[in-house]
């Protein structure tokens, strides 16, 4: 049986005069007249929006405009906003309704046209925060209620159980009264989640977790499932990695501010390149929590109010000694990672610059590579003012953001070649995308090449197969460490690492982290320790033990969890969250 609504039927409008003037509107349905105001004249179309002005609460959502009657007694008596949702396009042009609207009222009027219900739903929930989240209180035209039941009658139904059921009211409660916080744990993809959900069940925190997938963050099915979440959980704040779950357009963020739920969003890839496409940035319940004490200053300048360092780490369940490796994983010397060959064609692909950028892309990302800037734009505007001007030429967001990436992918790979070659007279094996044969052609046998490995599954028994790993840190962070100084000695293995600086504020630099200053030192050095087995057993234990003392999962999330209580957790009196008066 097909339960699907059967379509709206097809109609023919016909205008009907009096005196010359229109008095009402035939719409021709299957042979039959309807009349859109019948017997009962305007009053058909007032009664409802005179049962609202009696008791005049929430936002009055007209289903169906009609002759616009209703709507002009509710232009007259009520001084607040109101929706008119009509996309009976035949209807309209006949009626004129829609621009009899004085000009003085029609900032005030939300007037919805499209097909899909769900669109329409949608913008009408973004409208509800803008309006403080009353609720909505539906208005249906009896005859459009006929003509669409699908529509009109699924819009009723959904504004009405708003009406009924006040989420907004029901969300707002005390946040951060007992320890630890209640944290609802929101993303569109599983990007470190696996390891942020173990770190709650093992801090004793109860967490929620809500998986967009491919949900539009503004779609009517999103914000159910977020207000359902923090009615029935009542988390103390909403928890996410690199913004993912945050829209663009700052639904989620409007959202939350109207909840007043604060937000922590932990970042681990450059923000500036993710923040960048984003309209509606800050909210002073948002905590932007960044691994590259570099960006701190800059997520400052760019409106946040609260910006705290917060490095990466390692889940130490994971990554032990023990877990089993395979015999093809045995090497000497081993280096995991991507060769940014085919990341480097999609960004120049997806950049499209002009000539002169792209002629240059090459050399200029060399130059940055060397440079001191940590972002495209400053070393574009301080070394290459010419570039730069074509880079500020470029049309629209996307494009230069594509650039920016494209000279930072670009600046990794000439890094992460010139790095890796230094290892090739030790054999070693990289791991990663087929494109290392493109890069190493000439070397033959001097290495081998394996394809890329899970993370999870493979990284924790692949890395104590190598009596030295080998590491250089992409340039998308110039100060910070990446993720495998921390699980390579968590598995009981031995790194050998580009300097950066602020590896110095995490470990003492060679007894618990072995590194190299420049591409060319690397090659004796790992000589040095592949001579050396009990000074690499050595640097591997403190290291292990460094990070089981300071440099675990469960301590940045404890440390993220006093963060976001003393910001936003209660006040004295007068004063909310953030300090907020």
């Amino acid at each position: 049986m097909d339960a699907r609504p059967a379509p709206p039927p097809a109609y023919a409008v016909e205008p009907v005069l009096a005196d010359g003037r229109l008095a009402d509107l035939c719409l021709h349905v299957d042979g039959k007249c309807w009349r859109l105001l019948g017997r009962g004249g305007p009053e058909t179309e007032e009664r409802g929006a005179r049962d609202f002005l009696a008791a005049p609460q929430g936002l009055p959502v007209l289903l169906g405009a009609g002759l616009g009657h209703g709507l002009a007694l509710l232009l007259a008596h009520w001084d607040g906003p109101l929706a008119v949702v009509d996309k009976e396009a035949a209807i309209l042009a006949a009626s004129g309704a829609r621009g009899r609207i004085p000009d003085k009222d029609a900032q005030r009027v939300l007037w919805l046209d499209a097909a899909d219900p769900a669109a329409t739903l949608a913008a009408l929930t973004r409208w509800q925060m803008a309006q403080g989240g009353r609720p909505f209180h539906p208005l249906p035209h009896p005859v459009y209620a006929r003509l669409d039941r699908a529509y009109y009658g699924g819009l009723r139904e959904a504004l009405a159980a708003s009406r009924d059921f006040d989420f907004w009211a029901r969300a707002r409660y005390p946040k951060f009264r007992e320890w630890p916080p209640r944290v609802l744990l929101v993303t569109s993809k599983y990007f470190l989640m696996g390891e942020i959900i173990a770190a709650c069940g093992r801090l004793g925190a109860p967490h929620r977790f809500l998986d967009l997938g491919a949900k539009e963050v503004g779609c009517a099915e999103f914000v159910e499932e977020l207000l359902r979440a923090v009615v029935e959980f009542r988390p103390d704040f909403v928890f996410t990695v690199n913004h993912l779950g945050v829209d663009r357009e700052g639904v989620l963020v409007d959202l939350l501010h109207r909840l007043e739920l604060p937000l922590a969003s932990w970042f681990v890839d450059n923000p500036h390149l993710i923040l960048s496409v984003y309209e509606r940035l800050c909210s002073p319940l948002t905590a932007l929590f960044t691994w590259d004490a570099d960006n701190l200053a800059s997520l400052r300048e760019l409106g946040f109010e609260h910006v705290r360092y917060m490095p990466l780490a390692t889940d130490t369940h994971r990554f032990r000694p023990g877990a089993p490796g395979r015999g093809q994983w045995k090497a000497r010397v081993s280096f995991v990672g991507n060769s940014m060959v085919t990341k480097v064609a999609k960004r120049l692909e997806a950049a499209a610059p002009p000539p002169a950028l792209a002629d240059a892309f090459e050399d200029i990302a060399a130059g940055f590579r060397e440079s001191d800037e940590r972002s495209v734009p400053a070393y574009l505007a301080h070394s290459r003012p010419g570039l730069f001007s074509a880079f500020l030429g470029m049309d629209g967001l996307e494009r230069r953001l594509a650039f920016e990436a494209l000279i930072t992918w670009e600046a990794t790979r000439q890094y992460r070649l010139s790095c890796v070659r230094q290892t090739l007279p030790f054999s070693p094996l990289i791991v990663g995308d087929p494109s290392w044969k493109l890069l190493l052609p000439d070397e033959g046998r001097a290495w081998r090449w394996h394809h890329e490995l899970s993370y999870y599954d493979d990284l924790p028994g692949f890395y104590p197969c190598s009596e030295i790993n080998f590491n250089c840190t992409s340039k998308q962070m110039k100060g910070a460490v990446n993720q495998r100084v921390f699980d390579v000695p968590a598995a009981g293995a031995f790194l050998v690492t580009d300097h950066r600086e602020q590896i110095e504020d995490l470990f003492r630099v060679g007894s618990e982290v072995v590194c190299y200053n420049e591409p060319e030192e690397a090659g004796e050095i790992v000589r040095h320790y592949l001579e050396r087995p009990e000074a690499r057993a050595r640097v591997v234990a403190a290291a292990r033990e460094r990070i089981l003392r300071e440099h675990t999962y469960d301590l940045r999330l404890t440390r993220l969890f006093a963060d976001m209580r003393e910001i936003f957790g209660p006040h004295p009196a007068g004063r909310g969250p953030g300090g907020r008066s």
